[in-house]
């Protein structure tokens, strides 16, 4: 058998597009503009869980997309979690409460506020501790990560 090395180039760069993702229909909403420009159905978001209970993150504008900055929304069901930033962040606080914590400090947003977290800050994100609301999980942050 005969087989082109652009056969071979194609059949390999067709796998790894479809291990990445590339090759699957979206998992939400998102309209890429031949211009670059990407509109985004947020209440189409499906979040995946992350490191720990209570926290469910999902990325909606990947890096490859727009090289400077990432997006994405991250729901936290009343809890805390540490993160130490490799980039500045604007998180804007769609829905109950977002704290962010930082040597002891607490800077507090709601829905329509803006948190920005500079590079190389060491927080804690975080939700009020009350008692949960049934059913509710708070869709706190879209989030924009500056490269």
């Amino acid at each position: 058998m005969n087989v082109s090395e652009a056969l071979i180039r194609e059949i390999v760069t067709k796998v790894l597009e479809e291990s990445a993702g590339k090759g699957s229909k979206p998992e939400f909403e998102k309209h890429i503009d031949p211009s670059g420009i990407i509109g985004i159905k947020t209440s189409t978001v499906k979040c995946e869980p992350f490191q720990q209970d209570g926290v469910k993150l999902k990325d909606v504008v990947t890096l490859e997309e727009a090289p400077r900055m990432g997006c994405g929304i991250m729901e936290l069901d009343h809890t805390s979690f540490e993160w130490t930033l490799t980039y500045d962040e604007y998180d804007l606080v769609l829905d109950g409460t977002l704290e962010i914590e930082i040597d002891g400090r607490v800077v507090s947003g709601g829905p329509g506020d803006i948190i920005y977290i500079p590079k190389g800050s060491h927080i804690h994100f975080q939700t009020p501790n009350r008692p949960k609301e049934r059913g509710r999980i708070d869709r706190v942050v879209a989030w924009l990560a500056l490269h």
